[in-house]
């Protein structure tokens, strides 16, 4: 089922978390955060609408990281009742920046993460300024397409604030547990 991200609140902090790496590594928010600010994207290994556009959410990352962008992702799918989403499947998954596992779910719950994808970005004082989407893309990709996430992290690192306007993002609703 798809759906869309609530709308920015601008300022909103996040709550740190410390959770597993792909890498071996444990990462809290700190140790993924850039000098200009921070992109936290929620998604997963299955969902297509994260499959249609994962070389442009890699490519965005690369092109963050020069103007000072850090980038993590979390997967907080249900492992069990997805197993595609499990750790274990997202091992194998080459990312040039963290892909970290949630698999309590606690981080997703704690930030009001919606879908895959959901980005998540910071200032460098960590305040939120873009909950949009990455382009216009849907299940598949549109060419061509404006640099939506880009431009506005961009902007973010230049000023500290994010665009007003902004288009939800659209993806698989997350994966939650049985309660």
């Amino acid at each position: 089922m798809a759906v869309l991200t609530p709308v920015c609140d601008f300022g909103w902090t996040a709550s740190d978390f410390l959770l597993p790496g792909t890498d071996g590594k444990t990462y809290g928010l700190a140790d993924v955060a850039g000098p200009k600010g921070t992109l936290i994207i929620f998604m997963c290994n299955h969902c297509p609408y994260v499959k249609a556009v994962l070389d442009r959410i890699i490519r965005d990352a690369e092109d963050l990281a020069l103007h000072g962008i850090g980038v993590a992702a979390i997967n907080s799918n249900d492992g069990v009742a997805y197993p595609d989403d499990s750790f274990a499947a997202m091992q194998p998954v080459a990312l040039p920046f963290p892909y970290l596992h949630d698999e309590t779910q606690d981080v997703a719950r704690a930030w009001g993460a919606a879908c895959t994808p959901d980005f998540f970005g910071f200032n460098a004082a960590g305040a939120l300024q873009y909950r949009g989407r990455l382009d216009a893309s849907g299940k598949t990709a549109v060419e061509g397409a404006k640099r939506e996430l880009f431009d506005a992290m961009v902007q973010v690192a230049a000023t500290g604030q994010g665009p007003r306007d902004q288009v939800p993002s659209m993806g698989c609703s997350i994966k939650w547990k049985p309660e």
